[in-house]
């Protein structure tokens, strides 16, 4: 079922949708430099765009680690990017107080993998009526998603879409299984790939994860062969010097070769349906 985000902006309905932006909402300058030059492409491209970014990143591996600047500065930077660059955004959601404020700014709610069972924060999400992408946990098989489909769908929100972003295999390490994309599909909802967090390392920094960029393209190649709706990926103006995420993160030149890649193979794959 496709997924309505705004009046031009559909997930499901037949085009490629950019999901993209900073792991963490770090400041308002980083958001928008890096909102602006998404925004900016994916206009050139004929794509959607979404704005993408954590004002908490609540599972980070160490207590030392930065977590963002918290819930009500970061919403009101994420605020900010959207009334400026009139694009839609996204950010996720930890536990089912914070579920109201962040509706009021996000267009889409974005359930982490680690919380993707936790059913009053899908119901929750559910409740507000805003889209909900959940993402695969790292240690669900893909058809096991139907129960949080469901879940958000017991409250009489079909909004909801499903977030392949790689299974743990073994320690400090994810491999992409392409055909849980298929059988998510087969649960009814529209796709979303996220091919920064699928080359992560969980916990390979020692305390911190580690991540390998250079495993993206192919990825992102891979799965939008497969059939994806949407490509989610973490962009930033420099990655080597991102508070978080950043050894899987694209800087702007990757991320163009990556988006246009995407945007190739999905109309050369439309074309053979």
């Amino acid at each position: 079922m496709p997924v309505k985000i705004t009046d031009k902006i559909t997930i499901g309905g037949g085009d490629l949708v950019i999901i993209a932006g900073p792991c963490m909402a770090e400041n308002l300058e980083i958001c928008m430099e890096t909102g602006r030059f998404l925004k900016s492409l994916c206009e050139e491209l004929g794509l959607g765009y979404i704005f993408k970014s954590s004002y908490d990143k609540a599972n980070r591996s160490s207590e030392s680690t930065v977590r963002g600047p918290g819930r009500m500065v970061g919403l009101g930077i994420l605020q900010e990017v959207k009334n400026e660059l009139k694009v839609p955004v996204i950010t996720d959601v930890h536990e089912v107080r914070e579920v109201a404020d962040a509706a009021n700014v996000a267009d889409v709610l974005q359930i982490p993998a680690f919380l993707c069972r936790q059913t009053d924060l899908l119901h929750a999400a559910g409740e507000t009526g805003k889209a909900v992408n959940i993402k695969k946990g790292q240690f669900m098989a893909p058809e096991d998603m139907r129960g949080a489909v469901e879940k958000v769908r017991a409250t009489g929100n079909d909004r909801v879409m499903l977030c392949e972003r790689g299974t743990s295999f073994g320690y400090h390490n994810l491999v992409v299984d392409m055909r849980s994309l298929v059988i998510m599909r087969e649960l009814g909802v529209p796709v979303v790939f996220d091919g920064t967090h699928s080359v992560q390392l969980p916990g390979g920094g020692g305390n911190c994860s580690g991540g390998c960029r250079e495993y993206v393209r192919p990825l992102v190649r891979a799965a939008v062969g497969v059939g994806i709706d949407a490509l989610f990926i973490e962009v930033h103006p420099d990655p080597d010097h991102a508070l978080s995420d950043g050894p899987n993160s694209l800087n702007f030149k990757l991320a163009e070769t990556v988006i246009k890649e995407a945007k190739a193979l999905y109309e050369f794959g439309r074309k053979m349906q």
